[in-house]
């Protein structure tokens, strides 16, 4: 699996967890839905440094074969989709 994928279902896994145990605790969906993004982003800041380093020498490593003009079928195919 792409570390990006991974990297992106942790980061959402974070904040559902604290938006749960946010409302739970009986706090305002608003209220919680905020403090539940600034307290996943510091957690995931804090406990995601690895995995955020694998993501960027992926991005790296995929910039420099598109520059190279070596392209895996599945880029290539994104490519000509617009995604």
């Amino acid at each position: 699996m792409h570390p990006w994928v991974i990297y992106s279902l942790a980061r959402v896994g974070i904040f559902l967890a604290l938006l749960v145990v946010l409302l739970v605790l009986g706090i305002e969906w608003w209220i919680a839905a905020i403090a539940a993004t600034l307290m996943a982003l510091a957690i995931s800041y804090l406990a995601l440094g690895r995995l955020r380093n694998r993501v960027a020498e992926d991005l790296f490593a995929a910039r420099k074969r598109r520059e190279a003009g070596i392209v895996t079928r599945g880029e290539d195919e994104a490519a000509e989709d617009g995604d």
